[in-house]
């Protein structure tokens, strides 16, 4: 019976470290290559041409002589006789013409307020003026920090500027300032604070010139109408024509470590993307937020 029973743990013990090999042994090569959803390795032909495509041109460019476009030497230009509005994509240099601007003024000896609707956008905009004007020229208004608030140029939200106008109104005073800029303007068609940027434009003495910017405003000449009938200053109107200068590309994580094009080449949802939406997950459950007949994308 003793001898018996070394055996039967001899067997558990041997079975035990053949188990652990079996564990330890190097996955093959092939199980750490992208795999199509069957389980197959990924086809390499299309993948990598479609990744290459997808990733082409990422990356620091080459450095160039910058040279302004023509719809930010417009806009300059009008600046010295009314109110601008600037309707650009992102990316295409629309902080140039209010950095440019700014700089005149403060060579001058006067002043500027430059708004943005974000307290992280605001504080980015804050360390670049600091970069391109000094700290002593440069200070911040946010419902979170106070620094430098008698500096000739003033970074905060638009809410502060919004408060600094009512204040000067109530006290029968006139705010030091010659010009402001409303980052993000087409923020006064937001639902909830879209009042603030209304009441900014409208608190605005018609002496300050403006200066609106904004990537998706559609109805520019309206909108420059109504600003011209309220401070009964013209409001001009300057567009960038053409496509976003630096494009935008989407991408698809899938799972199966392959990273995909979101879109395929007729502009519509990639149809990997599409299946693997509708598939089913074994064990005939679905995944949370998936229905039957309906894609999370």
């Amino acid at each position: 019976m003793p001898y018996n029973g070394r055996m039967r743990r001899s067997r558990r013990f041997h079975e035990k470290a053949k188990r652990e090999r079996k564990h330890s042994r190097p996955r093959p090569e092939s199980q750490d290559q992208p795999q199509n959803q069957d389980g197959r390795p990924a086809s390499g032909v299309n993948y990598n041409r479609d990744l290459r495509e997808l990733l082409s041109g990422i990356g620091t460019p080459a450095q160039t002589p910058f040279k302004p476009d023509p719809f930010q030497l417009e806009a300059l230009a009008a600046l010295e006789f009314e109110d601008v509005l600037v309707t650009a994509p992102t990316g295409s240099g629309k902080t140039w013409i209010a950095r440019e601007e700014i700089r005149r003024l403060l060579e001058a000896g006067k002043r500027a307020w430059y708004t943005t609707p974000l307290k992280a956008l605001t504080n980015s905009k804050y360390a670049e003026f600091i970069e391109e004007f000094g700290a002593e020229q440069v200070g911040i208004l946010t419902g979170d920090r106070k620094e430098n608030s008698s500096a000739p140029l003033i970074v905060g939200t638009t809410e502060i500027l919004r408060n600094q106008l009512f204040d000067a109104l109530r006290g029968g005073e006139d705010i030091t300032v010659d010009l402001v800029v409303f980052d993000e303007a087409h923020y006064l068609a937001d639902e909830d604070r879209g009042h603030v940027w209304e009441e900014a434009i409208i608190l605005t003495p018609s002496r300050i010139r403006m200066l609106l910017l904004s990537a998706t405003i559609g109805n520019a000449s309206e909108f420059a109408k109504w600003i011209e009938e309220l401070r009964g200053v013209r409001c001009g109107v300057v567009t960038r024509p053409g496509a976003r200068p630096v494009p935008l590309r989407a991408a698809f994580l899938m799972p199966d470590r392959r990273l995909v094009p979101l879109l395929g080449r007729d502009g519509k949802l990639n149809q990997e993307i599409a299946r693997l939406s509708e598939q089913e997950p074994q064990g005939g459950r679905r995944g949370p937020g998936i229905r039957r007949g309906h894609r999370r994308w």
